[in-house]
């Protein structure tokens, strides 16, 4: 934009000059000289508003892009209050259900590349922070065609092993390509998952609601890619290297001074609910 404003005030400039010059040897010369001078004034002005009103609609353009990027990009500064209740009193959490206080939600997709590799960074920055960090899925459906992946986390879920079922899946499932119901049930098996209440879970209504349910609370924060984090709210719109996601969790650490339940009583109780653009921030 600054390079746009800088032409246009260059222009402007050596218009105004030209013209000022030109006026100031009108005076001087005969009257056919004076005409004749006077329309290579007009033509080169001309030429100028021509310019001027390419370069005004250029900017005109990029003005419009950058409004509509400001919308659509979440407000850096913004605490969005996630809600987790539900998939935490369901299971779908890795470290503390209760007390940590930094929560990471982590909207991912089983058939996503870069979850794939998140989800290694988050199970390692949860180990290391012992109890101070907890990680909690929302399941993020993209493609629609492994849904049953999905369901399949929730049932195992309900048996207590869900971050089992996640890691296995990973690597036998989707890094095996092997992403199909009769490869859904040998990791099931292989984590000593309850297979007949396994099957029933994966296909019945409750599972299918939850992932419906944990879909559209993220589309209420306009989630359309994963993953998408939240660290005690922060949007983080991608996987980050590991010491930029310490980096942010010690910061995260310092502003919560170790309250443990800081996420549902400051970022939920305090928090925006609802998605919040960078254009929203600059208005109010």
């Amino acid at each position: 934009m600054r390079s746009v404003k800088t032409v246009l005030l260059t222009l402007i400039s050596s218009s105004l000059l030209f013209a000022c010059q030109n006026d100031s040897k009108l005076d001087g010369g005969g009257g056919g000289a004076l005409e004749a001078r006077v329309k290579k004034l007009e033509e080169q002005n001309a030429k100028y508003a021509e310019a001027l009103d390419f370069l005004q609609k250029v900017y005109g353009q990029q003005k419009a892009q950058q409004q509509a990027q400001e919308e659509s990009e979440p407000d850096p500064n913004a605490m969005f209050a996630v809600d987790i209740a539900q998939n935490v009193k369901e299971g779908f959490v890795e470290g503390p259900a209760s007390g940590a206080p930094v929560t990471i939600v982590a909207a991912e997709d089983f058939a996503c590349p870069y979850c794939e590799r998140v989800s290694g960074t988050l199970d390692e920055l949860v180990k290391e922070y012992d109890g101070k960090v907890r990680v909690v899925f929302k399941n993020m459906v993209v493609h629609p065609q492994v849904i049953n992946a999905h369901y399949a986390g929730c049932a195992a879920a309900k048996q207590g092993k869900f971050q089992q079922f996640k890691t296995t899946w990973w690597e036998k499932g989707f890094k095996a390509r092997k992403m199909d119901d009769a490869n859904i049930e040998a990791i099931a098996k292989e984590i000593g998952l309850d297979m007949g209440k396994f099957k029933s879970d994966k296909d019945g209504a409750e599972c299918q609601a939850l992932v419906d349910a944990a879909v559209n609370e993220m589309q209420k924060f306009k989630v359309n890619s994963t993953p998408t984090l939240f660290v005690n709210g922060t949007h983080v719109g991608g996987a980050l290297p590991k010491e930029a996601f310490k980096q942010m969790i010690d910061e995260k650490l310092k502003v919560a001074a170790n309250q443990p339940e800081y996420y549902d009583k400051v970022v939920m109780a305090t928090g925006v609910k609802q998605f919040k653009s960078k254009k929203d921030s600059a208005t109010n």
